[in-house]
Order: structure tokens, then C-alpha cells, then sequence
């Protein structure tokens, strides 16, 4: 019996050190695994070098309907969905595998990482809970992240309906000089 609580606590430690490495926030770390709150803080303290950072987790759907993290809320899903329907993931695996996938596009693309471990797994929970849903453009057929019950006959995306102020960001006119 105390060899299968070593292997699930190493397992967790593991995993928590996985998620660090790809930013998740503390309550994450505390709702996945079945470490300690004083063991997660020294485990964040060791990988990361700092202490994590404090503060509420994200709790609205709103942020991921603004334009910039719509998209890449919408890229992060279009892996997720594919990994789910092809794969036999489940779960936080099913979730770090399609982050991953998202990072790697996002280096490949040269673009900002504008979503967040954390973020994701939160969007999967509001996606599990019927807060969030996704709704395909009618005019480049791709599948965008909506409000749950939003009307989606009809829907334009904001890749194809571009804001005017999209991209005019400071730091984009910065690399633009």
C-alpha cells in the first residue's frame, strides 16, 4: 500500500512540475493534483525560482470573446477538439497536449502567447459547464469560441471582421520601426 502512495505522489510531483514549467497558476496546481498548498508553493519556488503569483483565477467568459484572445482561445479549441476526437487523452493530459500544440504554433507564427495555461484549462471548464460554445464564420468556415446560446446563424469572426484598431497595439508599432 505505501508504494502506491509514493507513485501517485511522485506522479503528482511530476505533474505539477509540468504545469509550472508551462505557467499554470497555483489553484490549478491545487485542484489537479493531491499535493499540499505548502509543498506546491516550495515545488513553485524551485522550478520557477520566485514565488507564484498571487491573485483571483479568471472567472468570466467575457475575455475570451475580445479579438486577440478569441483567436487564440479558438486555436487552442480547434487542437483540443481534434486531440479529443482522435486520440484517447482525457482530462489535464487532453489539455496540456493541445497547449502544447498551441505554443508551438504560436513560435512557429512569431505571434505573442496571449493565452495562458491556466486560461485554457479554464475555457475547457466553461466549455464543460455550457457557459462557452463554438460557432463557425459564415465567411471563412472556421470554428470560433462564442458565448454559450449566442445566436450562430450568421456569425463573422474577427479574423474576417477585423476591428479597426486590431493589431495597432504599442508594442506592434514598436517592432514595426
Amino acid at each position: 500500500m505505501r508504494n502506491k502512495s509514493v507513485i501517485l505522489e511522485a506522479r503528482d510531483i511530476r505533474l505539477a512540475i509540468e504545469l509550472i514549467e508551462l505557467g499554470a497558476r497555483l489553484q490549478l496546481l491545487e485542484a489537479e493534483t493531491k499535493l499540499s498548498r505548502e509543498r506546491l508553493l516550495k515545488l513553485y519556488k524551485e522550478v520557477k525560482g520566485e514565488s507564484p503569483p498571487k491573485g483571483m483565477l479568471p472567472f468570466s467568459t467575457d475575455w475570451f470573446m475580445t479579438w486577440q484572445p478569441n483567436i487564440h482561445a479558438s486555436l487552442f479549441m480547434a487542437y483540443y477538439r481534434f486531440f479529443e476526437k482522435h486520440t484517447s487523452l482525457k482530462g489535464l493530459e487532453l489539455i496540456i497536449k493541445a497547449y502544447r500544440m498551441y505554443l508551438e504554433q504560436v513560435k512557429r507564427g512569431n505571434m505573442e502567447t496571449v493565452l495562458s495555461l491556466t486560461r485554457a484549462w479554464t475555457m475547457v471548464r466553461f466549455f464543460e459547464a455550457n457557459m462557452l460554445q463554438m460557432a463557425t464564420c459564415k465567411e471563412c468556415s472556421g470554428e470560433f469560441v462564442t458565448h454559450a446560446f449566442d445566436p450562430t446563424k450568421g456569425y463573422v469572426c474577427g479574423l474576417c471582421h477585423m476591428p479597426a484598431r486590431a493589431g495597432k497595439t504599442r508594442k506592434a508599432a514598436a517592432i514595426a520601426v
